[in-house]
C-alpha cells in the first residue's frame, strides 16, 4: 500500500534554516521515497512501511542532532501525483 505524507517541521531555536534545509536534504537519500518541498511543507509518497520508517529515524536524527524541534504531520492512505498543480 503507498501513502502520501505532508510534513512540516519547526525548529525551536534562532537559526531554523539550517535544521529544515538539513532534513529536506535527508530525505533525499531514499531513493524508492518520492519528494517535493514547497514554501510551506515537503511532501512525500512511497510504500506505507518505507514512508513511516524513514519519518522516524529522521526525526529521531534531527533531534538529536539539532534539538527541539516540532514536526507536524498529515497523512493520506494511497499515492498522490505530487507534481499536480492547479
Amino acid at each position: 500500500m503507498k501513502l502520501t505524507a505532508e510534513i512540516s517541521c519547526y525548529p525551536l531555536q534562532d537559526n531554523y534554516l539550517d535544521p529544515i534545509l538539513w532534513f529536506i536534504n535527508r530525505l533525499d537519500s531514499y531513493e524508492n521515497i518520492e519528494r517535493k518541498t514547497n514554501a510551506m511543507a515537503t511532501q512525500v509518497c512511497g510504500d506505507y512501511g518505507d514512508v513511516m520508517a524513514m519519518l522516524a529515524t529522521e526525526m529521531q536524527a534531527a533531534h538529536e542532532k539539532w534539538g527541539k524541534a516540532v514536526f507536524v504531520c498529515k497523512f493520506i492512505g494511497g499515492e498522490l501525483d505530487l507534481s499536480h498543480t492547479q
